[in-house]
């Protein structure tokens, strides 16, 4: 059937699927706990300053606290997490709204989960301001986990 009116991508050169295979992927070693905290970068997107990572956390690994400027969507595959005041389990889904600030993460298991971030992270502790992680940083760090 034809339609009515033209639909057909204007910026079809730029525009095209992004398939990662994750399994060959290396872990690249996360700065706040490189011994156990891990990520597999699976796509950073700077039109929207979005990004999907893997991210795999050992037994007692905790990131510490942090405010999202961005939603955050995380769907756990594997082990135990706790976020706030819920533990997350596989197969669990959490939302987290943009602006929400909270306490440390916390790996209560060896935990593997999908975390799809729509904006950058701001990490900090009780004092000092730890650092900054958007689309850029991950992009930095997996540009450089693979040279």
């Amino acid at each position: 059937m034809a339609l009515s009116q033209d639909i057909s991508p204007v910026n079809s050169d730029v525009m095209s699927d992004v398939l990662v295979h994750a399994d060959k992927l290396e872990w690249i070693p996360n700065r706040f706990d490189p011994e156990r905290q891990f990520m597999k970068v699976l796509w950073t997107g700077p039109e929207t300053g979005r990004t999907a990572v893997l991210i795999r956390t050992l037994t007692g690994s905790a990131t510490p606290p942090h405010k999202h400027l961005g939603d955050a969507h995380v769907f756990m595959l594997k082990g135990r997490l706790q976020v706030r005041d819920s533990e997350l389990v596989a197969g669990d889904y959490l939302y987290e709204a943009n602006g929400m600030i909270h306490g440390e993460t916390k790996a209560l298991e060896d935990t593997e989960y999908l975390m799809i971030l729509g904006g950058p992270i701001l990490f900090f502790d009780e004092n000092n301001f730890l650092g900054y992680q958007g689309w850029e940083e991950f992009h930095r760090d997996q540009q450089a986990h693979s040279a």
